[in-house]
């Protein structure tokens, strides 16, 4: 084990009294008050894995000295040395676990997430194939009791999305979805193939953290606000009132368009919360950039144009590229039932690099 020093330690619980006390004291201004609660919830589980580490390593090291009392009880020693391989074990445990709480924190990873597929190449095929996808992710987060709502969609010829956009609302949905950023392939036999022939075609999915107005602050005077009547399917209201809303930024050149609610202003603030989380992932992909410098991140690089999974029908085989992981569970993954399986591991993956980086692999 990768001695943790004691001193970085010390440092955490002595922060922890500070702003345990100052909280109590109640002198602290609302926003001051509401940082230091923040930081307090995040200290918290830090706090509880240092004193389950500690007290792993003293249980530990009394049983270590029983076994090495000199002239000690014979019988207390034949019972020290059978207790220390679990001893031994709970400490490897106890430090795992701190390991993994100390590695640095995505600031996004609690937030809820925006949703973006598209069809890539292979025509109606793609189209379908991304409507596979967003009912893959929508399951999913059925099964976490998250919520979807769909900002924007555009519909394919045959069926599926050429483009969907979604909120995906929930404690910790960033964390779990951020991994999916990327390309899609899938390779099965299209419906309107007469010749029996496997064809390719892929999909893009961007996982976006919701962002707050706080963290990103949007200048009334950088935007250009259009309105304009709904287009496509939806009964009397299409094309008779001008609920629909497209946003441009202007120093970005992001331009956002929404018309899925009949009203103006949710139209509108549904596209203020997409502008801002576009804004946020820009900003957060530029410093991804400057630290890609240093350490190059196979899993959560983020690259949209990387493909990093394949679906594979005639094998009911996915594999995910990036970890040379395979399973046999086409539809389970697709149904998101399996899904976990591949997020889980692309998270173990990701803080076995996070924890290489930090020499504490």
């Amino acid at each position: 084990m990768t001695p943790i020093p004691s001193e970085r330690l010390d440092a955490i619980l002595t922060r922890y009294d500070i702003v345990t006390a100052t909280l109590s004291a109640g002198s602290a201004d609302s926003e001051t008050f509401v940082q230091l609660s923040r930081e307090l919830s995040e200290l918290e589980g830090v706090v509880a894995a240092i004193h389950a580490y500690r007290a792993a390593a003293s249980n530990l090291a009394d049983i270590q000295a029983l076994i090495d009392e000199p002239g000690g009880d014979s019988e207390m020693r034949s019972l020290a040395a059978a207790e220390k391989p679990e001893a031994e074990d709970g400490l490897e445990a106890a430090h795992r676990a701190l390991q993994l709480i100390l590695l640095p924190k995505d600031s996004a990873d609690e937030k809820s997430a925006i949703l973006e597929i598209r069809a890539g190449t292979g025509g109606d095929e793609a189209a379908l194939f991304a409507g596979d996808l967003f009912r893959m992710y929508a399951k999913y987060a059925d099964a976490k009791g998250w919520r979807v709502e769909v900002i924007s969609e555009s519909e394919g010829t045959v069926g599926g999305y050429r483009e969907v956009i979604a909120e995906v609302k929930g404690k910790g949905v960033f964390a779990r979805l951020k991994f999916e950023s990327g390309a899609h392939r899938v390779q099965r036999v299209p419906d309107t193939e007469t010749q029996g022939r496997i064809h390719t075609s892929a999909a893009t999915v961007a996982v976006l953290p919701e962002a707050e107005e706080v963290d990103i602050v949007v200048n009334d005077a950088d935007l250009k606000i259009d309105t304009m009547r709904s287009q496509g399917a939806g009964g009397q209201h299409v094309n008779k009132t001008e609920s629909a809303i497209r946003i441009t930024h202007l120093p970005s050149g992001i331009v956002i368009f929404v018309q899925e609610e009949r009203s103006q202003h949710k139209n509108r603030a549904r596209a203020m919360s997409l502008l801002r989380a576009k804004l946020y992932d820009a900003e957060r992909t530029a410093k991804d950039a400057a630290r890609a410098a240093d350490r190059k991140s196979q899993v959560g690089s983020g690259d949209r144009s990387e493909r990093i999974r394949t679906y594979n029908f005639p094998q009911a085989r996915v594999t995910d590229h990036r970890i040379n992981l395979t399973l046999y569970k086409l539809e389970e993954v697709l149904a998101g039932e399996a899904l976990d399986e591949l997020v889980d591991a692309l998270v173990t993956e990701h803080q076995a690099e996070l924890l290489a980086a930090e020499g504490m692999a």
